[in-house]
């Protein structure tokens, strides 16, 4: 498949660069997103948010900053994607309101980008091109081949991408799995190909680096979920990656071969869900599927609830039934929540208190730990070995995680053989740049991580979570007063309002004298003849932020509100 913008493919002249450039996946987990760029051309692979820390107050996810993709968008000739995992698709739809262009990817992770496009009303505007593994298509100078590989979600892809400097492979999140549920098992003859061929770099998934082995087939997840749904007489309430396809129609077979009613809630496990089923790669039974507030009508043996939240996500799904807040759902004793998921680095504070909540209500509760009711999608060490020992690439690049996976995986490429200055650890804006002499990094470019907070894009930085910070560790104070500039006398007021501060009722002392103080304030600078509103303001906030850090050790936000009348 050709786009309109196809070029005949020419020699490099010695003075053209093929740069990689990552605006996001690396020293991080997830917010995946890679560029090639050779002359004229540019083209994208993948594209995808990640959620934010302790520190975001208030922000909904996280989505790379693509500045310079919109200061060259007439170079890119299109957006490759992987897989359909949030963490690689999530951002495409802000990407796109800036900068369209055509997309390539497999059935299902079209389908379920689709739904989001819908969304977000693009969807009448953006070029989806389906592909398929072992398809080639180009997009300016690069020829792209996709790969199949394994991962816990279907229809995921690896790339080789021709370039006017030789192959690079990219692996996409992966992991050898000989069998897997459907669909077929990781090329890795191809993969041996490509390395007999010459490789001129390796990308690969250093997510699972630091574990030893070989991550265990889907398979294994079929056995545990047998033993845990025969005979047993509670609810099973299971929760896992929205996009797990694989273990949501595991659980939907095991209910059936049980007698059991299979609800569903949570948005995003809904959407992807009805894309599978619409794309075939999911198959329910017809009168399986109930709605959660028909529950109540079934036994808890007969009944299974298949829920988001596995990350411990505020307001998902799971959360608000372990705080009891759901509208339909309620856990007691009668449940067995089976928690299908790893762990997220970050995260294990926000599924410890899940947890806590769900045994405090008297939900047994079984997680990963205790049985095997999930098994990772990325390759553990010796699988990368694998992948490193067929490839056999010139250069390496670790890719997708935390700096310790990154240099973690750069050892195991040295351990290979691989000469320590054909390793190269990137982070996140530096340019790495390839021609006739070799390897090298060379500059930067505008990179950096951009807050989305409800319709609001790029428009919380660090001065607004900061404030968000402050507000919620120390309070805020608003002092509130009507002044005459020519009388230069208070007219009315000030009057003191605390939130999140000190009890007022408690405190009237207090805050009588922070009124006191505030007032003397402002008499005193208009005696003097000061008419400029900023330090009116600065000087009363000075005097207050002094006063009251004397008396309770605390900084509450003050904000004066100075009126003329």
């Amino acid at each position: 498949m050709d786009n309109n913008k196809t070029k005949k493919k020419k020699k490099p002249s010695s003075k053209s660069k093929l740069k990689l450039i990552f605006l996001g996946g690396l020293d991080e987990i997830g917010r995946n997103i890679s560029v090639l760029e050779y002359e004229n051309d540019i083209m994208v692979i993948d594209c995808g948010i990640s959620f934010p820390d302790e520190s975001m107050l208030g922000v909904d996810i996280v989505i790379p900053d693509t500045t310079y993709l919109e200061k060259n968008k007439e170079k890119i000739r299109g957006i490759v994607l992987t897989h359909g995992h949030e963490d690689h698709i999530g951002a495409i739809p802000y990407f796109l309101k800036s900068i369209n262009v055509p997309i390539y990817g497999t059935r299902l992770t079209l389908g379920i980008l689709e739904n989001k496009l819908i969304e977000h009303m693009l969807d009448k505007t953006t070029s989806l091109n389906e592909v398929v593994a072992g398809q080639h298509i180009k997009l300016g100078c690069f020829d792209i081949e996709f790969i199949t590989v394994n991962h816990s979600i279907p229809d995921a892809v690896g790339l080789c991408i021709n370039t006017p400097y030789g192959n690079i492979i990219h692996t996409g999140d992966f992991k050898i799995d000989l069998t897997p549920p459907q669909g077929k098992t990781i090329n890795l003859s191809r993969f041996a190909e490509l390395g007999t061929q010459g490789v001129l770099a390796l990308l690969a998934d250093s997510t699972n680096v630091e574990r030893p082995g070989f991550t265990p087939s889907e398979q294994i997840v079929v056995s545990s979920f047998e033993k845990l749904f025969y005979n047993c007489e509670k609810r099973l309430v299971i929760t896992t990656f929205s996009s797990n396809v694989y273990r949501v129609q595991q659980i939907i077979n095991y209910s059936e071969k049980n007698g059991r009613k299979v609800a569903i809630t949570g948005r995003s496990m809904l959407n992807i869900v009805k894309a599978a089923v619409k794309l075939g790669y999911m198959k329910i039974p017809e009168g399986l599927l109930i709605e959660p507030a028909e529950m109540k009508r079934y036994k808890p043996s007969q009944l299974t609830l298949i829920t988001t939240g596995s990350q411990g996500e505020p307001m998902s799904a799971l959360y608000r039934m372990a705080y009891g807040d759901h509208s339909t759902v309620s856990l007691g004793k009668s449940d067995l929540v089976i928690m299908s998921s790893s762990t997220i680095p970050g995260n294990e504070k926000l599924i410890s208190k899940i947890v806590n909540e769900l045994l405090k209500r008297g939900v047994e509760v079984i997680n990963d730990s205790i049985a095997d009711v999930h098994v990772s999608g990325h390759a553990c060490q010796e699988e990368l070995k694998i992948i490193h020992s067929l490839v056999k690439p010139k250069y390496f690049i670790p890719v997708h995680g935390d700096y310790s996976f990154l240099k973690k995986h750069a050892d195991l490429a040295k351990s290979l053989g691989m000469p320590d200055g054909n390793i190269f650890i990137s982070s996140i804006g530096k340019v790495l740049e390839f021609d006739d002499q070799g390897v090298r990094f060379n500059g930067v470019v505008q990179s950096g991580q951009v807050m989305v907070d409800g319709y609001g894009v790029g428009d919380v930085g660090s001065i607004v979570l900061r404030d968000r910070k402050h507000l919620a560790e120390d309070g805020l104070i608003v002092v509130v007063a009507a002044i005459d500039l020519y009388g230069k006398n208070i007219m009315s007021g000030p009057d003191i309002i605390s939130r999140g501060f000190v009890y007022v009722k408690e405190s009237e002392a207090l805050m009588e004298e922070i009124r006191l103080l505030a007032s003397d304030s402002l008499n005193k600078q208009l005696s003097k003849g000061i008419n400029d509103w900023n330090i009116l303001k600065n000087t009363m906030k000075d005097n207050l932020a002094s006063f009251i850090y004397s008396k309770t050790k605390r900084k509450p936000m003050i904000l004066p509100v100075i009126m003329e009348v």
